[in-house]
């Protein structure tokens, strides 16, 4: 049986056993449908929201601002300036994350843009990071490498940037760390020395990808790989944010995989219905979030959307909808949920145990991949504001609405130095030991860390719309645009870009 999986199962300092078992019980687990509270939009055309052209309150103008200018600072101020190196996590001290490190590549020109660093600051840092990125020692050795075949450990020593203990080389944390350097290629555009090199180094950073090695069973592409046992024994297969690093593998001019790889990914898609809301399924939101932080995916199509109607865009506002619909039905009777407070998705969680609460026994989970759709359900009450926040394109209107009502209503618990802390539960209210965070009897769990991850699509969607900025210039980026184009997507934008891209 091939196992459907996803980066974010291989959980933060816990044993390779506990993560394969995890993404097992999301393969595995049974489908939860419920009644429909709202219409999805009306299949066929392009999705309709001109990210540029956002009506905002000025209520709301001034919360993303505060929003955005906090959680840029996670980055601005924890990553090391010398080598790029971004925390997975603060304050908690820990390994530095590949992952993040492409959230951070795609801050700098965010903070630029809005002039709280300058472009000589920003262009400064990222020289710092690709430089690094470039030099540092790649091999097939299991100690003293940042990676092996162009790819990079999924966690790094925070001082010194090489493996951390025994981590997988991952593929997914490799395709967020270049989407932010093609990302940063396409932004520092301008003919000078500090900008000629940051574009060669990208290229020469993504050239090195050797995406076909990553295909022990073509023509999927592995998760990871270890010096000590080689390839994992899972390959992508499904809807999930992988998505990504297939188009970032079929783009490569150097490594490409073939158009079968896409076939073959997208042919374990499962279809379906939840709370009214056609899409297909992946339950935690960050898997519809990913990909599109950085691939404006409004109005151009594979072969699959093309024949349900809609585009990804659109696929992601239904689940993100259809999640906000679960939290009013409220089934599992969590404290607080509504309209106003929903969000699932991986994330910090409290505890791995059960309390009994009002009587009634809840189990809950420290960090776990939640969410809610037909696939499955997994839900302790925890929300994570990155699952609302990293979907604001989708739904500004109820995404807005919720985090500014989370930030109201739970005040610095929640929202504080570098904007909200990873993730609350209202219905833990028992003063028991936990994980992570602290109990306020009074209000609930909540974390007390930060996650570069989690953090990071907060920041790029807010801009996206807002902008567009991410969008803009990654939409004449020349291999993004090849590896879309690969993977059979047609239509919108991408038709008006010269044959050849």
């Amino acid at each position: 049986m091939r196992v459907r999986a996803d980066r974010r199962h291989l959980i933060r300092g816990e044993p390779a056993a506990a993560a394969l078992l995890l993404l097992l019980l999301l393969a595995l687990s049974g489908c939860v449908r419920g009644p429909s509270h709202s219409a999805p939009r009306a299949a066929g055309g392009a999705t309709s929201l001109a990210a540029d052209s956002l009506a905002l309150t000025a209520r709301e103008t001034a919360f993303l601002d505060t929003l955005e200018r906090r959680t840029f600072g996670y980055f601005w101020d924890l990553s090391d300036a010398r080598t790029g190196l971004t925390p997975d996590r603060a304050p908690t001290r820990s390994f530095a994350s590949v992952g993040a490190m492409g959230f951070a590549l795609t801050a700098y020109p965010i903070g630029a843009e809005r002039g709280w660093i300058t472009r000589a600051q920003a262009r400064e840092r990222v020289l710092a990071t690709l430089r690094f990125l470039w030099q540092a020692r790649q091999g097939a050795d299991a100690a003293g490498c940042i990676g092996h075949h162009g790819f990079f450990y999924h966690f790094l020593d925070p001082d010194r940037g090489v493996r951390w203990e025994r981590v997988e080389l991952s593929t997914m944390d490799t395709a967020l760390l270049m989407a932010g350097v093609l990302f940063c290629q396409s932004y520092f555009e301008r003919s000078d020395a500090v900008e000629d090199t940051i574009r060669a180094l990208a290229d020469s950073l993504y050239a090195r990808v050797d995406w076909r090695w990553a295909q022990p069973r073509p023509p999927t592409i592995v998760l990871g790989w270890t010096p000590e046992e080689g390839f994992l024994p899972y390959d992508w297969r499904g809807y999930n944010e992988a998505m990504l690093l297939h188009v970032l593998a079929l783009g490569s001019p150097s490594h490409p995989v073939g158009a079968d790889t896409w076939d073959a990914w997208t042919s374990g898609y499962r279809w379906g219905t939840f709370h009214g809301y056609p899409q297909v399924g992946f339950a935690p939101l960050f898997g519809h979030q990913y990909t599109q932080v950085w691939l404006d995916l409004r109005g151009v199509r594979d072969s699959t959307m093309r024949a349900r109607g809609i585009d990804y865009f659109e696929n992601s506002r239904r689940a993100t909808l259809s999640q906000r619909a679960y939290a009013v039905e409220n089934p599992g009777g969590f404290a607080g949920y509504g309209e106003r407070l929903w969000g699932l998705t991986a994330c910090d969680g409290p505890l791995d145990g059960t309390v009994t609460i009002g009587g009634r026994e809840r189990a809950f989970r420290t960090y776990a991949a939640r969410g809610a759709s037909f696939t499955t359900v997994e839900d302790d009450g925890t929300i994570a504001p990155t699952a609302a926040g990293g979907s604001i394109p989708f739904a500004p209107g109820p995404t807005i609405r919720t985090l500014i009502a989370i930030r109201e209503a739970y005040g610095d618990r929640i929202f504080s130095t570098y904007g909200f802390l990873d993730a609350f539960n209202p219905t833990l209210t028992r003063n028991v030991p936990v994980h992570h965070g602290r109990v306020d009897p009074s209000a609930g769990w909540f974390d007390t860390d930060y996650l570069g991850i989690d953090q990071g699509p907060i920041l790029a969607m807010a801009e996206n719309a807002r902008s567009g900025l991410v969008w803009r210039y990654m939409r004449g980026n020349a291999h993004v645009v090849r590896g879309l184009r690969r993977a059979g997507f047609a239509g919108g934008w991408l038709d008006s870009i010269a044959a050849g891209r």
